[in-house]
């Protein structure tokens, strides 16, 4: 009820605007398959004009040379704005993507507005360096924006995801090209009417929906393109990475997939809480998030009874109505698509191991797109679905009997973006947390994030970290500047 009865597709590009040759494509929601607008279906000559806006509201310094001060009153009065319009905001997140709305309102849509004014608290508080040189000289470093970024940002946390972008990148006074998902373009659309509304000057921020293939390409390749940061596969970060090699070489922040590992040994304190959290960081907005833990490793003297008591808590994540604003469970996947790839990598978990519950594919207002929470035991430690990213609701449970062997098995992925360990065990804290391969190790806790922390993985997860002050670091580069005295 709180969508407007039109909701408007049109590209950002100094204001709303068709793409250039009035292409559009449908956006169907996977709530009830109903057809929620419009997109603009932008096109190479589109990213071709929002890039040269950008560097020209770049180049023109409103922005870019602004003081802190006036950035941070910008990005304060932009948090106030999605305040404001919270319930517009978290009704078009969950028609999007399919998450329960109240999620979308008291996580994505409240996280997003603490981004913005985190960011913002930050601008007048960065420091530059004065560095020790001889007598007769002195050094001045300082950070300096990049110009023109591009961001490509994925569909599981449309509208969170693209602040934990637009926030530092804007703060240190670029000028931003956003590409969002195909598959959830509507609240990144409509932040930029709120950041135009707050002040943001023309050009700052432009947005242009549209196939990966033609807007991403477009934008990796482009040579006025100065940095682009990206989060979503792997396999698109690889190609990302070669499309900046051939341009211009721009720099490249990527937060790609993950596989990540939750060990759970016998000393926990609390089994019970352990196997809740364990469903939470396994089945939270469907296992959409690239940080899920995936994967649980049981030592082998609590396995069965852990087991029993993630069946147990799995039921608090199994689907049910979206717009139900009393739902706490878990929503629609993002598309059919989507659904029937995580079907099929039920099916391959049903043949090779145990399923322990869940695995049915549910039909809710109309649409096919919810799935149940899936445990599966005794699947073979050769098996793909150990390795490979499902992003969905489906966890594999597997024995260990010593700590090298967890961390070893923790460790058998090429990717490195998050853990979890449960102990009470102070020096084991330590020691498996130290040997982890992955960015973020959360001890008693699952995925553990917030605004002060940097977020980002090694390995195949990619480089470049998300949130905390850190952040800064992807948008601006270091400038010295050596002053000779006599």
């Amino acid at each position: 009820m709180a969508l407007p009865q039109n909701i408007d597709g049109r590209a950002y590009i100094g204001g709303r605007t068709p793409s250039s040759d009035g292409s559009t494509t449908a956006d169907v929601s996977p709530v009830d398959g109903r057809t929620l607008a419009q997109i603009a279906s932008c096109t190479r000559s589109d990213v071709d004009r929002a890039v040269a806006s950008a560097r020209e509201s770049y180049d023109a310094g409103l922005w870019s040379r602004a003081d802190a001060g006036v950035r941070k009153a910008v990005l304060l009065r932009l948090a106030e704005l999605i305040e404001v319009n919270s319930e517009e905001l978290a009704h078009l997140e969950t028609m999007d993507m399919g998450k329960p709305l109240a999620q979308s309102t008291a996580v994505d849509v409240a996280g997003t507005a603490e981004i913005f004014r985190w960011y913002a608290e930050l601008a007048d508080k960065l420091l530059d360096e004065i560095p020790s040189t001889p007598g007769d000289s002195i050094a001045l470093v300082q950070r300096e924006p990049l110009g023109v970024i591009a961001a490509v940002v994925p569909w599981n946390y449309p509208l969170e995801i693209t602040t934990w972008k637009l926030a530092p990148a804007l703060i240190t006074g670029n000028s931003v090209v956003l590409k969002p998902a195909t598959q959830s373009p509507l609240t990144a659309l409509r932040l930029a009417d709120l950041a135009a509304e707050a002040g943001l000057p023309d050009g700052v921020l432009s947005v242009v929906p549209g196939p990966g293939g033609v807007t991403g390409d477009a934008l990796a390749r482009h040579m006025e393109v100065d940095m682009l940061t990206f989060t979503g596969s792997t396999a698109v970060a690889k190609r990302l990475q070669v499309a900046a090699g051939e341009s211009n070489l721009k720099r490249l922040a990527l937060e790609a997939g993950g596989k990540s590992a939750n060990l759970i040994f016998a000393d926990t304190q609390d089994l019970k809480k352990a196997a809740q959290m364990a469903a939470f960081g396994a089945f939270y907005n469907n296992g959409q998030v690239c940080s899920a833990n995936s994967r649980i490793l049981v030592e082998r003297t609590v396995h069965d009874e852990f087991v029993d008591l993630l069946v147990e808590a799995a039921v608090a994540f199994g689907p049910g109505d979206p717009l139900d604003p009393q739902h706490q469970g878990c929503g629609a996947v993002v598309d059919a698509g989507h659904a029937a790839d995580i079907m099929a990598a039920v099916q391959e978990a049903r043949e090779a191991g145990v399923l322990r519950s869940g695995g049915q594919r549910l039909e809710i207002r109309g649409s096919d797109c919810y799935i149940e929470p899936t445990i599966v035991t005794d699947l073979p430690v050769e098996h793909r679905l150990h390795r490979e990213e499902v992003f969905g609701p489906l966890v594999t449970v597997t024995p260990f009997d010593t700590e090298e062997e967890a961390v070893a098995m923790a460790n058998a992925t090429d990717y490195g973006l998050a853990a979890s360990l449960w102990t009470s065990d102070v020096g084991r804290v330590h020691r498996v947390s130290r040997n982890l391969v992955a960015g973020t190790v959360s001890v008693n806790t699952v995925d553990a994030l917030g605004p002060t922390t940097p977020f980002g993985g090694f390995r195949q997860s990619g480089f470049g970290k998300d949130l905390s002050a850190h952040a800064i670091e992807n948008y601006t580069e270091l400038k010295t500047t050596w002053i000779q005295f006599g």
